[in-house]
């Protein structure tokens, strides 16, 4: 049997919080900011949850973080 790896990638990306929830950057925030209003980006500050429909994804991209 191989070894079961973590994705690289996921491990960068993504944080598991105690209770068992994802945390995750937001998307879009990273450029061509200009053309994007002020209020668009003050509602891209922070970190939010991955959505529970993508858990499954994370539980195999993070095998090791008990999901």
């Amino acid at each position: 049997m191989p070894k079961m790896k973590t994705k690289s990638s996921a491990k960068k990306r993504f944080r598991v919080r105690p209770g068992g929830t994802v945390k995750r950057g937001q998307a879009f925030k990273r450029h061509i900011l200009t053309k994007k209003s002020t209020k668009n980006k003050r509602h891209l500050r922070g970190a939010v949850n991955v959505h529970e429909t993508n858990m499954g994804h994370m539980a195999q991209m993070l095998p090791f973080a008990g999901l």
